[in-house]
């Protein structure tokens, strides 16, 4: 079974690339940002928990609705400042056999 941190690795992949392909677009792009900016903050808020996740979910809305900074892959930052810089250690889901008493 694949380690969950890489999972979360690969959505903050995903949500940077869709918040940089808006500013590729001319003149829709800035539009595009004023929706993607709340829903990317809400994934922030539920890919991590707690006071971190919060101030992430706020840097990542401030970051999407300002024009020109979409080229911050924040979702990746985070990841990095959650399990890099601080060390965070996520569970790895294990199979416990049981043997059956007759």
């Amino acid at each position: 079974m694949k380690n969950p941190k890489y999972k979360l690795l690969k959505k903050g992949l995903l949500f940077d690339a869709i918040g940089m392909i808006t500013m590729a677009i001319p003149v829709v792009g800035p539009f595009l940002d004023i929706i993607w900016a709340p829903i990317a903050a809400k994934q922030m808020s539920k890919m991590y928990k707690g006071e971190a996740g919060k101030i992430a979910s706020a840097v990542v809305f401030i970051e999407e609705i300002l024009p020109m900074s979409d080229l911050i892959p924040t979702f990746t930052l985070m990841w990095l400042y959650t399990f890099v810089y601080k060390g965070v250690k996520m569970p790895v889901p294990q199979t416990i056999e049981v043997e059956a008493n007759e």
